[in-house]
């Protein structure tokens, strides 16, 4: 507890020496998301909620904390905020197919082990919907991410030059994504790596084969979930771009027209 105390005073310490004001949002707004993904998790267990629902309304909640309340409400967390419901409507559709498809939903073969002499698994959950969920919650960070990082420097790429078209200002977005989509898929493959290095040790020492490993079900539904945050980081570029190029441009004819 002393441990915990310690690290999170020196990361409240350099947040604020750093991000000043903002640094004091940031740091508040983790726990805000701890608790959130607290009760989302206590709710999701009960067989009278549908866990998509509580997932839809925990990752609004989340992004409105981690747009609007640590960069205010502007046009540019408009549009991230615009933007990352769109991508989040469109993975949740893939996610759902492909967690009902590769059957990825439950517990491996190495957790039943341990489980099943202690717990009963038959506890009156859709668990096809709590994968979904869960998969949906671990993309929404990095999707947010990209959001804010491609609008805010293309507001200040049009306070710059305010009579630059549509058409141009979405292709400055496009090419703020790319950089940022390669540095991205990087840092979630070395976080999986990271996450997981004890599970691959594991499997050493089990010992699996190259095969067993990438058919295991724990395995898998990690590497699917970094290939659904990858898909979703490409996907929100264009449409971050776009939206916020909308709205900036037609903000700035408006102003003109008045």
């Amino acid at each position: 507890m002393s441990t915990l105390f310690l690290l999170s005073t020196i990361l409240f310490v350099c947040m604020v020496l750093i991000g000043g004001q903002k640094g004091v949002k940031s740091f508040l707004s983790l726990f805000i998301n701890f608790i959130v993904i607290f009760f989302s998790i206590f709710f999701m267990m009960s067989p009278q909620i549908d866990p998509i629902i509580i997932a839809a309304i925990s990752s609004i909640i989340i992004t409105c904390v981690n747009l609007f309340f640590i960069n205010e409400v502007n046009i540019k967390t408009w549009t991230a905020f615009i933007s990352t419901l769109i991508t989040i409507g469109l993975l949740f559709a893939l996610i759902y197919i492909v967690t009902k498809v590769t059957m990825i939903q439950g517990f491996g073969e190495e957790e039943i082990d341990e489980i099943i002499p202690i717990f009963s698994l038959y506890i009156g959950v859709d668990f096809v919907k709590i994968a979904t969920s869960v998969m949906l919650m671990s993309t929404l960070g990095a999707i947010i991410d990209v959001a804010i990082s491609i609008t805010s420097p293309m507001e200040e790429i049009f306070i710059h030059n305010p009579n630059i078209n549509r058409k141009d200002l979405f292709k400055s977005g496009v090419t703020i994504g790319k950089d940022i989509l390669g540095s991205n898929a990087n840092t979630l493959f070395f976080a999986f790596i990271g996450g997981y290095l004890a599970l691959l040790i594991w499997f050493k020492d089990l010992s699996y084969t190259f095969l067993e490993i990438i058919n295991s079900k724990i395995f898998t539904a990690q590497i699917i979930t970094i290939f659904i945050a990858g898909i979703g980081i490409a996907i929100i570029i264009p449409i971050a771009s776009f939206i916020n190029a909308y709205f900036l441009v037609h903000r700035n004819s408006s102003k003109k027209f008045y």
